[in-house]
């Protein structure tokens, strides 16, 4: 007989102790996705100025219209700009040339 209750003593310590590491893990978890928002939150407010003035966007938008008008040149070919992408390069080009707030070019390698 006291073999039963010793035996129930040591299977009710082992589920307590299973109980225990479970609210450990569910701890840690928490606490790893704090960490995470933390940083996502930091990177926000990085990118939270302005990176082309108005100037550069006026600038842009010119280049546009004189593309979509078929009057807009590449520089040195003169050929006439049939892509979006190239029309928006000379804009910004040429806002950096008068002084605008643009970034820097990315130079890609």
């Amino acid at each position: 007989m006291p073999s039963k209750k010793s035996s129930a003593k040591k299977a009710a310590k082992k589920s307590s102790a299973k109980k225990g590491s479970a609210t450990k893990k569910t701890a840690a978890k928490k606490s790893a996705s704090k960490k995470s928002s933390a940083k996502k939150s930091s990177s926000a407010k990085k990118s939270s100025a302005k990176k082309y003035s108005p100037k550069a966007s006026k600038s842009v938008e010119r280049e546009v219209k004189a593309m979509k008008k078929g009057t807009l040149k590449s520089g040195r070919s003169g050929q006439k700009v049939t892509s979006r992408k190239q029309a928006i390069a000379i804009g910004l080009s040429e806002a950096r040339k008068s002084g605008a707030k643009v970034p820097k070019k990315s130079s890609k390698s």
